[in-house]
Parts: structure tokens; C-alpha cells; sequence
């Protein structure tokens, strides 16, 4: 019974609707600033996974904040108004996610931040599995093309916290107050609602008529 509803649940979450997006929209480049325990990370990345081109995928280390039930509701009315399906993770992710930040670093590092990202959050926040779960990284590691036990170093590796905590640092000192954030030409469009200001920020020149403020 458990393996069958962990094989559903993988099913729903790595065959999960992904947001429409027109097919002759633009992909400007831009930095995704991420943290895999936030289900807005899941929310956001559906969308800048097509918004943008040559994205890079920046894992960062931040306080874990518990999430109450107001934070579970407003995540469930965004997925909502996103046709995303979204499920209560297994467990509360906080620090067990993480080991599987840094395995999100090495992904980045190969270039496969986002296959890794979108598998990772899909399997937590669609299909109900645990961030710190052997099955999740496994999967996740598979949909990047990584190789498993390089993940699995990765993961052990306490040494990748330093840059992550920097990363997060770096991002408070510049005005970042919630993750995610996308960063396009130097300006920071934090949390996932303004994943669309920062999409239509990167289409036009500064100065242009109509562009989004920051």
C-alpha cells in the first residue's frame, strides 16, 4: 500500500500541469534565488523555468521560519490561481532540506539547477514526499541527468553550506526580504508574485514607457 501511494504520488508530482505560457514569449536571462523548504520556490520556478533563458539557479541558506496555517493557506490559494496542484509536504522540510541544497548546488554548478529544482519541489509540494527523503534526491538527481552519488557527496558536504549562507546574506544586505527572488539586471523582485514584474522588467529598456517598477 505505502509503495503504491508513493508511486502515485511521484506520478502526480513529476507529470504535473506546468502554467501556460504563450509560445513566442521572450526568454531573457536572469538569476532565480531559491530555497527548496518554501513552497513559493515550487510556485515561482514553474513559471521562470519558460519566462527566462539562460537562467542561472542559485540555491541560497536561510533561517527557517515555521510556517503557520495563514502561510498554508495563501500558498494554497496562489497554487489555486495558478492551475498548479499543490500538496502538504510529508514533514515541515526547515534544515532537513538541507542536504538537498546542496546537492541543488552541484546542479547548479553542472548547469542543471532547473530540472533538478522542478523535480525536487514537484515530488515535495505535488506528490507529498519528504525533501529529506533518499527516494526524492534519487529522483531528482535522475531528472537533472546527475549522477546519484555524486548527489549523495554533494549532499554530506557541509563545506557548500558556506557559499549558500553567503549567497543569502548577500541578498538581505541588498534589500531581499523573502525568498524567492529573480534578479534581472541588477534589480532584486522578491517573493513569487513578482516573478511576472520581473519577467516584464527584463522586456523592456530601463526608462521605457510602461515598465514595471521595482
Amino acid at each position: 500500500m505505502e509503495d503504491r501511494r508513493r508511486a502515485q504520488g511521484r506520478r502526480r508530482a513529476l507529470g504535473a500541469p506546468r502554467a501556460p505560457l504563450p509560445p513566442s514569449a521572450p526568454r531573457p536571462r536572469a538569476r532565480f534565488a531559491f530555497d527548496l523548504a518554501s513552497p513559493d520556490t515550487y510556485l515561482a520556478a514553474e513559471r521562470v523555468d519558460r519566462l527566462f533563458g539562460d537562467l542561472d539557479w542559485q540555491p541560497v541558506l536561510t533561517p527557517h521560519p515555521r510556517r503557520g496555517a495563514a502561510d498554508a493557506g495563501r500558498a494554497r490559494r496562489r497554487a489555486a490561481a495558478l492551475g498548479l496542484p499543490l500538496a502538504s509536504p510529508v514533514a515541515e522540510p526547515g534544515a532537513a532540506a538541507i542536504p538537498a541544497m546542496r546537492a541543488a548546488s552541484l546542479a547548479a554548478q553542472q548547469g542543471r539547477g532547473g530540472p533538478f529544482v522542478l523535480a525536487a519541489t514537484r515530488l515535495v509540494f505535488c506528490g507529498g514526499f519528504a525533501l529529506d527523503d533518499p527516494e526524492c534526491l534519487a529522483e531528482a538527481a535522475a531528472a537533472a541527468g546527475l549522477s546519484l552519488a555524486a548527489c549523495l557527496r554533494a549532499a554530506a558536504d557541509p563545506a557548500r553550506d558556506i557559499p549558500l549562507t553567503m549567497a543569502g546574506r548577500a541578498l538581505r544586505a541588498r534589500g531581499a526580504d523573502r525568498l524567492p527572488v529573480v534578479e534581472v539586471a541588477g534589480r532584486l523582485f522578491c517573493g513569487e508574485e513578482r516573478v511576472a514584474d520581473a519577467a516584464a522588467a527584463a522586456h523592456w529598456p530601463a526608462g521605457s514607457p510602461g515598465r514595471i517598477p521595482a
